[in-house]
């Protein structure tokens, strides 16, 4: 029995462990802030240990591990807005009507990374599990539970909203201007 269960764990260790910066940078993206990425990846892991032996050796593990990762994160956010909703709403209308931060002297990945964070959050979730870790639109549809049109129309309108984001950041420094003043090149 217990040669059984050090297999197991080592089974367990083999095939997930290997995804753990993939899974807690995804939270980070989805989350906006590390420390409920790092609880999030934590109970990821944690359901994932409790239902390994529903998984199926041989089959895509990572696949299986961002659905649960997507399914912690919604949950998260329930217990979230839950709690928000009791807090001060004059705090909470402060930090709605906070004015943008300026922009950095130079676009980089922080000004990238926070035109993905004005995202909608299912938006953000379709381009990120896309573009950044490369689920198929059916591997994606499946963890979050919605048909593949949705997924395909999601990107489509998250991409559109990113181009906005870094077309106007990019703006003020002279990034994207050339067609727009009618002058010839």
């Amino acid at each position: 029995m217990l040669n059984s269960r050090h297999s197991r764990i080592d089974e367990f260790e083999k095939a997930a462990l290997p995804h753990l910066k993939d899974l807690y940078r995804t939270a980070a993206r989805l989350l906006g802030d590390s420390s409920a990425a790092e609880d999030v990846v934590q109970e990821t892991y944690l359901q994932a240990w409790k239902s390994f032996e529903r998984f199926a050796p041989g089959t895509n593990c990572r696949a299986w591990l961002f659905k649960i990762l997507v399914h912690s994160v919604q949950h998260h956010r329930r217990k979230w807005f839950h709690l928000r909703l009791v807090k001060e709403g004059e705090e909470v209308l402060e930090q709605a009507v906070a004015p943008p931060p300026p922009l950095p002297e130079r676009i980089a990945d922080a000004g990238i990374l926070g035109a993905l964070d004005r995202l909608p959050a299912d938006f953000r979730a379709v381009v990120l599990l896309a573009d950044v870790e490369e689920f198929s639109y059916k591997e994606i549809a499946g963890m979050l539970h919605v048909p593949i049109g949705t997924v395909m129309s999601r990107l489509s309108r998250g991409r559109q909203l990113l181009r906005e984001h870094l077309s106007a950041a990019a703006r003020p420094y002279g990034i994207g201007n050339a067609g727009e003043e009618g002058g010839a090149a």
